[in-house]
């Protein structure tokens, strides 16, 4: 009997540990590729590389240009020396921090905690942050004892914020580079947004040579894209909110691309999101803010034709997200052909192209 697609357990299937991509392959352009075509039902095997053929003069490239910041912090209780991991979430507007952090025993109000350099435990230098209050979500308000500005603190006593299936306590020197696409120009990130890892300099060239446009937008990936669901309806899931931004001038450029029959292609999910987002708005410019935007079945898409992503993991907001997009049946099999053929999945893994 199959569930209903209005509950999580439809979107779980069983990945063997050893097809998660732990490392990132050697080059950017070494990933696979799998092009899923709805309107054909196919399933097809290539590699990044051939990529620019599936694309066409007039059609549009949407790229998220959000850079990941040093997130993952490291430090102790000033008043018990105890060990403290925390995330940077972002900075409020008052140049407070919100971040969530774990540590034994329980933290209070008034508390401070010593952030040391993540990657120099040896080094004297120590980075302040007072705690003010707790929210409902377990997220802190902490106001550091410095007046530099947040990215400038965070790349000398952060640490890339790997997810926790890669399973590496500190990130290493290559991660460092290849968990940021080449394209990352706005700080605000605490995860990558990893369809667009695959990118180099050349590869984009080739889409634009023929005839492709390139637009850019912006969403923050937050703490959100580590969060399971833990409801069994969809409906019950509470999303997390990111902020995103369309700018004018792209949106004219998408709208163009629509009114001359041409396809807008979102690389990622964010960039997706930011899309479908900014259209519900119902503007006929840019816009920017924060999105709460669960795509889930039926929802109708209005401004995304074409699709590059990961593979993405089982029981996650995301699967829901593509299976919406390219159909439930579809992307199961999908999803099961990928791990026949032994794709490499998550964020240093192998790609699929939906269209």
């Amino acid at each position: 009997m199959m569930i209903p697609l209005d509950e999580i357990q439809a979107y779980h299937y069983d990945l063997p540990e050893k097809l998660i991509a732990s490392q990132p392959a050697e080059k950017r352009t070494d990933a696979r590729l799998m092009v899923v075509n709805r309107d054909k039902g196919s399933i097809e095997h290539h590699t990044i590389c051939d990529l620019p053929r599936f694309f066409n003069a007039g059609d549009c490239l949407v790229l998220n240009n959000t850079r990941v910041v040093p997130a993952k912090l490291i430090g102790e209780r000033t008043a018990t020396g105890g060990r403290w991991e925390g995330l940077f979430l972002r900075a409020d507007d008052k140049n407070r921090w919100l971040l969530m952090g774990q540590t034994r025993g329980k933290l209070k109000p008034g508390e401070q905690i010593s952030i040391l350099p993540a990657h120099d435990s040896e080094s004297e230098n120590r980075l302040l942050l007072n705690l003010i209050e707790r929210d409902e979500n377990g997220v802190w308000t902490a106001e550091p004892e410095s007046d530099e500005h947040f990215v400038t603190l965070l790349e000398q006593f952060g640490t890339v914020p790997l997810p926790p299936y890669i399973k590496r306590t500190l990130a290493s020197r290559e991660d460092w580079e290849r968990y940021q696409t080449v394209y990352s120009s706005v700080p605000g990130a605490v995860a990558a947004p990893t369809a667009g890892l695959h990118f180099t300099p050349e590869l984009i060239d080739q889409c634009t040579e023929k005839g492709v446009k390139k637009e850019y937008v912006t969403l923050h990936v937050g703490m959100g894209t580590f969060k399971p669901v833990t409801v069994s309806k969809l409906d019950d899931h509470i999303m997390h909110s990111e902020w995103c931004q369309l700018p004018e001038e792209t949106a004219k450029i998408i709208q163009s691309t629509k009114d001359n029959n041409g396809r807008v292609i979102a690389v990622g999910t964010t960039s997706v999101r930011t899309l479908e987002s900014a259209c519900r708005k119902e503007l006929n410019g840019g816009w920017s803010g924060e999105t709460d935007l669960f795509i889930r079945p039926p929802y109708s898409f209005q401004s995304v034709d074409v699709m590059l992503t990961n593979f993405h993991l089982p029981l996650s907001t995301l699967l829901v997200l593509v299976c919406t997009f390219a159909g439930y049946e579809l992307m199961m099999q999908a999803y099961k052909e990928a791990i026949k053929n032994e794709y490499r999945f998550f964020s240093y893994g192998d790609a699929m192209l939906i269209i």
